[in-house]
C-alpha cells in the first residue's frame, strides 16, 4: 500500500492526521495475565438463552452467598463510622493511626514480638499492597522470584514494570512445598525477592512451619527479601496450623501483605495492608521502606470511613463469626474433593486445607475433541453454564483452579454438571500420555 502511495503511509495519502498516541503496550501485556481477562473471556462462552443459571467456581468471592455474609459487627463499623462525620476527609498516605494501630495488634498475636503502627502501611487492598511493593522494588535488571502455580497479579505487575520474572515450582507431592533446590539456581546477584502465599491461593494448601524456616534460611543465603501474601490468614481447616512468616523475620526481612477482603468476606471494601515483619531493620536501613512511603505519596488511599471501622471491626468480631465460616469451607471443601477424585480426567493430587481452591489436573488423554484447559473451560461454560479458571492463566497448563467457597447446595449442581460434561467429552478409546 506504501508503494501504491507513492511511499507515504495510507493514513496521510488520504490526507489524514496520523496521530501520536496509542495504546500502552505494557498495559496490555499486563492485563493478558489477569484473573478477571481470563474468566471474562470464559464467561463470554456461556449461551445466554441457556436453560439453568449460570454457576461460577472461577474466582474468590463467595461474598453473595448467603453462607458468607460479613458479621453484623463490621457492617455496624462502616455505619457508625460513615454516620460520625469524623471521617470525611483525606487520609495520612501511610493511613490513619487507629487503623494501623488495630492491624498491628491484631497481627502480633501471631508473632513473638510486637508490632508498631509504624510498620504497617493501609493500602486500598492486597491487590494495591502487591502493586505498591514490585514498584518498590523494580529497577534495571531485578528478577523477583514467583511461585508456580500462583497469583497472577505478581506477573501483571512485574510484567508492566519490567521486572524480569523467574518461576519456581511448587511440588503437588509433597503439599506444594517449594522446591528449594530450583529457588537457589534461579536466583542470581539481580535477585532482589521471593514471594511465598500461605495459606495458599489457588492451591488450598498451608505450609509447614520446617519448611518456612528453610525457606527463610535459603532467601536469607540469598541475601534476598521474602514477600508474604497471607491474605488467607487463618482460614485453614487442615492439621497444618497457619503460622505467619513474620515469625521468621530474625532470620530474613519479611514484607507482609494481608486484608480484611477474605476473613471478614468484604473484598469489595478494598482494605489492606502491608506489614514490614523486620525486627532487626534491614528494610528500613537499605531505605526500601522509604521507597513505599514515596509511593504512597503519588498513589489513591483506601477510603477513609473504612479505615474508621478497621479498629470496631478487628477488636469486636466474635470468634463465632469466623469458626462458622471456617465450617462452611470445611464442608465445602470436603464436597469438592471427595466429588471430583470421582470423575476419570480430573487428578486432585492434594486435598484443600485452607482458603477457598483447589488444583486439579486434566488428564487430557481421557478427553476427546478438547486440546486444553482454556478451550476445557471455554466449552464448559458453553454447555454447562459453569465456570471454572484455567490452569494456563497461573502458568499451569491443563490444570483447573475451582473455587469451593459458594453456597453448598450450589457447589454440588456445579460439580454434577462439571461430571457429565466429562463424561460427555469421554474418549472412547483413551490414548497413552506418551
Amino acid at each position: 500500500m506504501e508503494e501504491e502511495n507513492g511511499g507515504k503511509p495510507e493514513a496521510e495519502a488520504e490526507g489524514e492526521k496520523r496521530w501520536r498516541f496509542g495504546a500502552n503496550k505494557a498495559l496490555a501485556a499486563a492485563g493478558g495475565r489477569s484473573i478477571r481477562g481470563t474468566l471474562n473471556k470464559v464467561i463470554a462462552c456461556v449461551e445466554e438463552t441457556g436453560p439453568r443459571p449460570m454457576i461460577t467456581l472461577g474466582n474468590g468471592d463467595p461474598s453473595l452467598f448467603p453462607s458468607f455474609r460479613t458479621t453484623p459487627i463490621a457492617e455496624d463499623a462502616i455505619v457508625e463510622a460513615v454516620r460520625s462525620a469524623q471521617y470525611n476527609n483525606y487520609a495520612p498516605t501511610n493511613g490513619l493511626l487507629p487503623a494501623r494501630q488495630a492491624v498491628a495488634e491484631y497481627l502480633s498475636k501471631d508473632l513473638p514480638y510486637q508490632l508498631s503502627p509504624d510498620d504497617v502501611f493501609i493500602t486500598a487492598g492486597c491487590a494495591q499492597a502487591i502493586e505498591i511493593v514490585i514498584t518498590a522494588l523494580a529497577r534495571p535488571d531485578a528478577n523477583i522470584l514467583l511461585p508456580r502455580p500462583g497469583f497472577p497479579m505478581y506477573e501483571a505487575r512485574c510484567t508492566f514494570n519490567h521486572v524480569e520474572m523467574r518461576h519456581f515450582d511448587l511440588i503437588p507431592e509433597k503439599g506444594w512445598e517449594f522446591d528449594l533446590d530450583q529457588v537457589e539456581k534461579l536466583a542470581d546477584e539481580n535477585t532482589v525477592a521471593i514471594v511465598l502465599i500461605n495459606p495458599n491461593n489457588p492451591c488450598g494448601s498451608v505450609l509447614k512451619y520446617e519448611h518456612m524456616k528453610e525457606i527463610a534460611k535459603t532467601a536469607m543465603k540469598l541475601g534476598i527479601m521474602v514477600i508474604s501474601d497471607e491474605v488467607y490468614d487463618h482460614l485453614t481447616f487442615g492439621s497444618n496450623p497457619f503460622v505467619p512468616m513474620g515469625a521468621l523475620g530474625d532470620i530474613v526481612p519479611v514484607i507482609t501483605l494481608g486484608s480484611i477482603s477474605k476473613r471478614w468476606v468484604v473484598p469489595g471494601w478494598r482494605l489492606g495492608w502491608i506489614i514490614t515483619t523486620d525486627p532487626k531493620h534491614i528494610l528500613r536501613k537499605t531505605k526500601f521502606v522509604d521507597s513505599i512511603r514515596s509511593y504512597l505519596d503519588i498513589t489513591t488511599d483506601p477510603a477513609t470511613f473504612i479505615q474508621g471501622a478497621v479498629p470496631q471491626m478487628i477488636n469486636n468480631t466474635k470468634a463465632d463469626f469466623f469458626n462458622n465460616i471456617i465450617h462452611v469451607l470445611r464442608d465445602s471443601a470436603e464436597i469438592s474433593y471427595n466429588r471430583i477424585k470421582d470423575i476419570k480426567c480430573i487428578t486432585c493430587p492434594h486435598k484443600p486445607e485452607a482458603s477457598m481452591f483447589v488444583m486439579v489436573k486434566l488428564n487430557m488423554s481421557y478427553l476427546d475433541n478438547i486440546s486444553d484447559d482454556v478451550e476445557f473451560c471455554s466449552k464448559l461454560a458453553k454447555e454447562e453454564s459453569v465456570i471454572v479458571l484455567p490452569g494456563s492463566a497461573l502458568e499451569m497448563k491443563n490444570w483447573l483452579r475451582i473455587t469451593f467457597a459458594v453456597e453448598p447446595t450450589s457447589l454440588v449442581v456445579a460439580i454434577e454438571r462439571l461430571e457429565s460434561f466429562c463424561k460427555r467429552h469421554e474418549r472412547v478409546e483413551q490414548i497413552s500420555p506418551g
